[in-house]
């Protein structure tokens, strides 16, 4: 699902207040990691993840394959920190406007 502006808007909003749930370090994205973002995504919808791999285009980079393995919607990212949703068919929390 490709989220509109309105839609990003509101998710950012409700992002910003959140504390990262996972910290990609040096050993950058592992299979570990992609799990754990996976269990977070699966039970809130929206989480935020810091990303601390030094590297400019390498943290651009795993951005956008933890959004393309995960088959989520990347709602933002500013700096290091990079806010992910996605919706659970099953058991969905966030209304979307």
């Amino acid at each position: 699902m490709t989220l509109n502006n309105p839609q990003k808007k509101f998710l950012r909003a409700r992002g910003h207040k959140l504390n990262p749930v996972v910290w990609i370090g040096q050993q950058g994205l592992t299979d570990n990691v992609l799990a754990e973002i996976e269990q977070a995504l699966s039970h809130h919808e929206l989480v935020k993840v810091k990303i601390r791999v030094g590297d400019r285009e390498l943290r651009d980079q795993i951005v956008a394959q933890v959004a393309e393995r995960l088959a989520a919607e990347t709602v933002q990212q500013t700096g290091n920190m990079a806010i992910y949703w996605r919706r659970n068919p099953e058991q969905p929390k966030i209304t979307l406007p």
